[in-house]
């Protein structure tokens, strides 16, 4: 992750998308989350009823957790984004930060790791990190499915393998994982940039951040294999293309898709309300069938269609959580190894 403090002025004068609070119209909600996919699902299934039931018009702002973090470190003092879409490790940075609001009246069936300290944010859905591939060109060559992280070592792959960078929480859980797996972790990865350098890399077509661009270097046949999460993997499959998503046998790593209202003066109390629609049962169901993520509410009945990929039941009870407390400390100094000795 390219971290707060790594940005520079311009850079983060940029980022900054949405309009200035001046010229916002009063009954307007700006919510800043995920594009591609995940956004065209909220567009689709969570705004329109929403702007309805409201009387608001809801503004989405599009852009990754590092974007959406750092825009809300760019409008510090004036904020104009209401709510705030992110990875669960840029959100513990967000709470830190100060940037979170405080939501009331969350559902009592919330699962533990859906909760968030004073409930400054919650998880609106449960991803697993771990292995995509195509399961038709693997069927033509002969090969078998991939079964674990080592997999992405395999010189079969050479240029066919597709890795978000560690500014993504698809890569950046990859190299703990590896590192887990070598006698390291979270306070010592070593052996996980050690593995990317002389192993991986070779077998590296690109490290893509874009959800757009990975699933069209799927398209055109150039990856074959990639690193990804169980919502980006289902909602893939689901226009038709035929990929599959592999709980690598030494552990999938927990990703938790989460959203809080952001803390400001005389924020609208629509903030909240837009969280807490994401965490109605039916919403949850969409996101379960479109997006694959795992459900965060004790009650919900998945049907059987619905739960093939996503991290629900023993699944979800096998993922890895990643220590965010470590991590976030050493992300800045991580990015820099990463981009000195693997992304080169």
């Amino acid at each position: 992750m390219k971290t707060l403090s790594l940005l520079t002025a311009a850079s983060i004068a940029a980022l900054i998308a949405v309009p200035s609070a001046a010229s916002a119209q009063q009954k307007t909600l700006y919510v800043a989350g995920y594009g591609g996919s995940f956004e065209k699902t909220i567009r689709d299934e969570v705004i329109p009823t929403f702007e309805k039931e409201n009387g608001v018009k809801v503004e989405y702002v599009a852009g990754n957790s590092t974007d959406t973090l750092a825009k809300l470190q760019a409008q510090k003092g004036n904020q104009q984004i209401d709510v705030a879409i992110v990875d669960d490790g840029p959100m513990y940075q967000a709470i830190q930060l100060g940037f979170c609001g405080k939501l009331e009246g969350l559902p009592a069936d919330l699962y533990d790791t859906a909760r968030f300290k004073d409930d400054r944010a919650v998880a609106i859905g449960i991803v697993a990190t771990g292995l995509m591939y195509n399961t038709k060109v693997f069927k033509e060559k002969g090969w078998a499915a991939p079964t674990s992280w080592n997999d992405l070592k395999d010189t079969k792959y050479a240029k066919q393998l597709v890795i978000p960078p560690i500014n993504n929480t698809y890569g950046l859980e990859a190299l703990v994982m590896l590192s887990k797996m070598n006698g390291g972790g979270e306070t010592n990865v070593d052996s996980g940039f050690k593995i990317f350098k002389e192993q991986i890399n070779p077998n590296v077509l690109a490290y893509e951040p874009s959800p757009g661009k990975m699933t069209e270097l799927f398209q055109s046949g150039q990856a074959v294999i990639a690193v990804w999460g169980t919502g980006r993997v289902q909602s893939f499959a689901n226009t038709g293309f035929p990929v599959d998503f592999v709980y690598p046998k030494e552990g999938a790593a927990t990703l938790l898709t989460t959203a809080c209202p952001i803390a400001k003066p005389n924020a609208s109390p629509l903030a909240s309300s837009f969280v807490k629609m994401l965490l109605d049962p039916k919403i949850q169901l969409v996101m379960l069938k479109e997006y694959g993520y795992g459900p965060v509410l004790k009650s919900l009945v998945v049907p059987p269609e619905f739960g093939k990929m996503a991290p629900i039941g023993e699944r979800a009870a096998k993922l890895y959580n990643p220590d965010w407390t470590v991590i976030n400390e050493k992300r800045e100094e991580w990015t820099k190894r990463w981009n000195r000795e693997v992304e080169r």
